[in-house]
C-alpha cells in the first residue's frame, strides 16, 4: 500500500480548488499527550477525502465522524475505534449545483454502496513512537464488510489532532473506473488510492 501523507488537511483542500481564498497560515507545532482516553468531538473534527484522475483533475469533500475514541498508555497510542458515518459524503470542489450527482454517484454500488453500509470503522492496534508528538499508527480499516490493515501517521499538534493516510479503494470492491478491475480506460481511470486528511478535536 502507498503511504502518501498530506502536509495540511487545507493546503490539499486550496490546491483543488483555485476559486478559494487562501487561508491563513499557521505554524503547527507538535505536542506530547498525557496517557489519558481521549474522545472525539464530533461536531468539531472533520475528514476530508481527495480522490484523483489519471487526467490530473480531482474531487475532494468532506464526510463526518459519528464516534470515536483513542488511548495513550505509557506515551503510545494503543487502542482507538472511529466510525464513520458514510451517509454523509459530500463534494466541495464543484459548483453547488452540480454536487448532487457527483455525490449520489459516490453513495451508490459503483461506489461506497451506502444504503447497504452506511458506516466505515477505522480500529486502532498499536503504534510506534516516531518523534515528540507524532506516531505512526497500525490498525484496520473496515469499508463495505471488508477489512484491512492499515499505517498511518498520526500528531498531536496545537491545531488539533492530525492523521493523514491513503487507502486503496480496490481493496474494498470500489471498481468503477479503476484499473484494478478494467482495461484500456484511457483518460477516464480514477486512480484507487483515496486520501484522507483528519483533524481531531477531543474533549
Amino acid at each position: 500500500m502507498k503511504k502518501v501523507f498530506t502536509l495540511l488537511m487545507f493546503a490539499t483542500l486550496m490546491s483543488c480548488n483555485t476559486n478559494s481564498k487562501t487561508p491563513d497560515s499557521t505554524t503547527e507545532v507538535s505536542v506530547n499527550a498525557s496517557d489519558a482516553v481521549y474522545n472525539v468531538q464530533q461536531n468539531e473534527s472533520i475528514i476530508v477525502w481527495t480522490g484523483r484522475e489519471l487526467s490530473t483533475s480531482s474531487h475532494y469533500g468532506t464526510i463526518n465522524l459519528e464516534s470515536g475514541q483513542f488511548e495513550i498508555t505509557n506515551g503510545l497510542i494503543t487502542s482507538g475505534v472511529f466510525i464513520v458515518d458514510m451517509t454523509t459524503i459530500n463534494n466541495q470542489d464543484l459548483p453547488e449545483d452540480k454536487r448532487p450527482r457527483l455525490e449520489g454517484h459516490l453513495k451508490s454500488d459503483d461506489f461506497f454502496s451506502v444504503e447497504s453500509f452506511p458506516q466505515a470503522k477505522l480500529t486502532i492496534d498499536n503504534s510506534e513512537s516516531i518523534s515528540q508528538g507524532n506516531w505512526l499508527v497500525s490498525g484496520e480499516l473496515t469499508i463495505k464488510n471488508f477489512t484491512h490493515p492499515i499505517q498511518f501517521e498520526m500528531s498531536n499538534t496545537n491545531e488539533g489532532w492530525k492523521a493523514n493516510l491513503v487507502f486503496d479503494r480496490s481493496k474494498y470492491e470500489v471498481k468503477f473506473r479503476s484499473g484494478t478491475f478494467f482495461e484500456n480506460l484511457g483518460d477516464k481511470l480514477i486512480y484507487d488510492e483515496i486520501e484522507l486528511a483528519i483533524n481531531l478535536k477531543t474533549l
